[in-house]
């Protein structure tokens, strides 16, 4: 049975959308900047006419959960929940790191999918060791490693590699393709399962809400 789904990800930076079917893309598109309210459905409606798949002939909608922005990741699982609702499909959620961690180039070397929480440490996850992600600073992350030799993928990995005994640097967001071939190892009717057992996915914050204050302090709140 072909399964085709819509992807996307707003929860690092910009945002990157994509239709795959059976594993193949059909069509993708990254854009970057801060408008992901405003611009992901269009650019939604963009890439299915791109692909050429009507609403209708999707099978399941796929999403980065976090971590990541706390907006951008709203904004992506809101506008998710609210298609896979309205079309009646199941609804994927995969983290970012996991994303990032199946986009890293084939390598002996520890793999570290990090991303920047833009609060002196980072949102981290290792491939095979420690695939859950977890909030570390650079010098925790430098001492769990225990110089290993590693590749660091991410979008900042480039700030963070040099930061580290014996690390590579593989720059990178998360792939809207690679999110939806994560989502399909599972399969329309698996998350159709998940969905009516554990409920629609739920945003992944590894922290409270960072809030800024009218006189302009800054407070993280749970």
């Amino acid at each position: 049975m072909t399964e085709v789904v819509l992807a996307f990800d707003c929860a690092v930076q910009g945002l990157g959308v994509a239709v795959v079917q059976d594993g193949i893309a059909l069509a993708s598109r990254r854009e970057e900047g801060r408008e992901q309210a405003a611009r992901l459905l269009p650019a939604i409606a963009e890439v299915r006419a791109e692909a050429g798949v009507e609403k209708r002939a999707l099978s399941l909608i796929a999403v980065t959960t976090g971590p990541g922005s706390f907006t951008g990741v709203r904004v992506g699982l809101a506008a998710a929940r609210g298609l896979a609702m309205a079309l009646g499909i199941p609804l994927a959620g995969i983290t970012t790191t996991d994303a990032l961690l199946a986009q890293a180039q084939a390598t002996d070397r520890v793999v570290v999918a990090a991303i920047d929480s833009h609060l002196g440490d980072w949102f981290c996850a290792l491939r095979a060791a420690e695939p859950t992600p977890f909030i570390i600073s650079t010098e925790g992350l430098a001492a769990r490693l225990e110089g290993k030799p590693c590749v660091v993928i991410g979008p900042q990995a480039a700030t963070l590699a040099p930061l580290l005994v014996n690390a590579q640097a593989q720059v990178a967001l998360p792939d809207p393709a690679v999110i939806a071939r994560l989502a399909l190892e599972i399969g329309t009717e698996g998350w159709r399962v998940r969905n009516r057992t554990d409920g629609m996915p739920r945003p992944l914050y590894l922290r409270g809400v960072n809030i800024t204050s009218p006189d302009g302090t800054r407070r993280t709140v749970d």
